[in-house]
């Protein structure tokens, strides 16, 4: 077997790719920990569904529950609250109520002041964030104060009449 010799500007070249894929591969692993640590942890994914069963929310009231570390109000409306609902498109950030509800009975918003994060108090038809004074209408929509949008409508679907599960449309 002839034994092969490598002049100078070979082995260069050869030492050159050679370091580069070996570097390449140690900034690949040394980015692999904290692209991973940007995914959501096992805890919020358990809490990324919600199921719900709304047959002891009475007409009229409002349920509070926990989804992804957040109030979710959930209201069962009366006709008058869905008439009344209906009768406007909110004040700073317009929307219909239609575009709020899958069903007219029934009202779920995210319970966080789209101002500062605050989580507005129930009051009269609507509600109250007593931080900066923002005030939302009965579809959770913005009609006073510093709040730049509309309470945040979670993704949810009725698997029932009477159950729902919030996280996934």
């Amino acid at each position: 077997m002839k034994k092969m010799i490598l002049n100078d500007g070979d082995r260069r070249n050869f030492l050159i790719k050679l370091t580069s894929v070996v570097g390449g591969a140690g900034v690949v692993v040394t980015c692999i920990p904290f692209v991973d640590s940007m995914n959501p942890s096992s805890d919020v994914l358990a809490k990324a569904e919600t199921e719900v069963d709304l047959s002891d929310i009475a007409l009229g009231a409002m349920h509070t529950i926990a989804w992804q570390g957040k109030p979710v109000f959930i209201m069962r409306r009366t006709p008058e609250q869905i008439k009344t609902a209906g009768a406007s498109n909110g004040g700073f950030d317009p929307e219909p109520d239609s575009k709020r509800v899958q069903k007219p009975g029934w009202l779920i918003v995210v319970g966080v002041c789209t101002h500062m994060g605050c989580v507005p108090n129930k009051e009269g038809p609507g509600w109250v964030c007593h931080c900066h004074g923002s005030e939302y209408d009965e579809s959770g929509r913005v009609i006073r104060g510093p709040a730049p949008k509309n309470l945040e409508v979670p993704p949810y679907h009725f698997v029932t009449e009477n159950k729902i599960v919030i996280g996934v449309a």
